[in-house]
This record gives C-alpha cells, structure tokens and sequence, in this order.
C-alpha cells in the first residue's frame, strides 16, 4: 500500500515538471505551437536581458553633450582623453582636455545632440551621434572604459559631416 502511494506522488511531480517544461519540447511531442514558440522567446529574452550590461550614466554624458556642459562631462574624463577635432589631434590631460572641449564648444555652440548607435566591443563602451551646433554638424563618438566600478571617458570624436 506504501509503496503504491509512494508510486503516485512520484508520478504526480513528474507530471508537474513535464507540464512546466512542455513549452521547450521537441517537435516529435505533440504540442501546441504557439506555447513552444512563446517558451523560446520569453526564454531568449530572460537570457539577453540578463547578459545585458548598461552604462548607467551615458544620460548623463549625453545631457552634457546635448547642453554643451564642460563641467558635467569633464566628470567623466580619465586621466588622458585623445580628442579628435576636425582641426587637431592630440592627447590631453583631463584639465587640458576640459579645455579644448569647452573651446571646441564656445567656437561650435551646441544646439542638439541624437545618438544613433551605442554598444559594447572587448570592453569598450561607446557611443555614437551628431551633434548639431549652429556651425554645422559633427559626427561624434564616445570611448568609455571601466576601471574598477566607474567608467571613463578615453577618447571622443568629433568629424564634421559635408
């Protein structure tokens, strides 16, 4: 009597997991499509959300961009930050690159700022868009790499758009 019982709850569970699980099943068990379909998603979708590593603070980057704000960028800056003007080239201190950027700014005053890409590679964070001053337009791209807990701005971009 024991053991028959004992046969059921054990049939029982394993019919619980099977009904959990059903939705991942191979094409040769009968279910029905669209719960196998839904399954895959829903699971592809946990996996990318989980190994998705965001950059808490590009809005913030960006807003300071966008707004032409030295200061609040210059927060982000690492200790040498190679810039890239239309003009000139060159690896700056982080004083000296607050310096160049804000003159870069001044010259070419800020009216906008739209990404149109961002991602990771090899772990670089980067960032890219045009940013619309009233001297025109300037693709522009931001490095960032992480050092401890923070990221750091190592190099930005900026190429005038013809």
């Amino acid at each position: 009597m024991v053991s028959k019982l004992a046969h059921v709850g054990c049939f029982k569970r394993f019919c619980q997991a099977l009904l959990v699980w059903h939705i991942f099943s191979f094409p040769c068990l009968k279910t029905i499509p669209m719960k196998r379909l839904t399954g895959w998603i829903l699971a592809g979708m946990a996996l990318l959300l989980v190994s998705y590593k965001s950059f808490e603070n590009m809005d913030a980057v960006v807003t300071a961009i966008r707004t032409g704000n030295v200061n609040q960028l210059s927060t982000f800056f690492d200790a040498r930050v190679d810039i890239s003007l239309p003009d000139k080239s060159d690896t700056y201190s982080k004083t000296q690159a607050e310096m160049v950027i804000s003159d870069f700014f001044s010259t070419n005053e800020v009216k906008n700022f739209k990404i149109t890409q961002q991602g990771e590679s090899g772990g670089i964070i980067f960032c890219a868009g045009v940013l619309q001053t009233h001297a025109g337009d300037f693709r522009t791209t931001l490095f960032f790499k992480q050092k401890g807990d923070k990221h750091f701005l190592q190099e930005i971009r900026f190429q005038a758009v013809e």
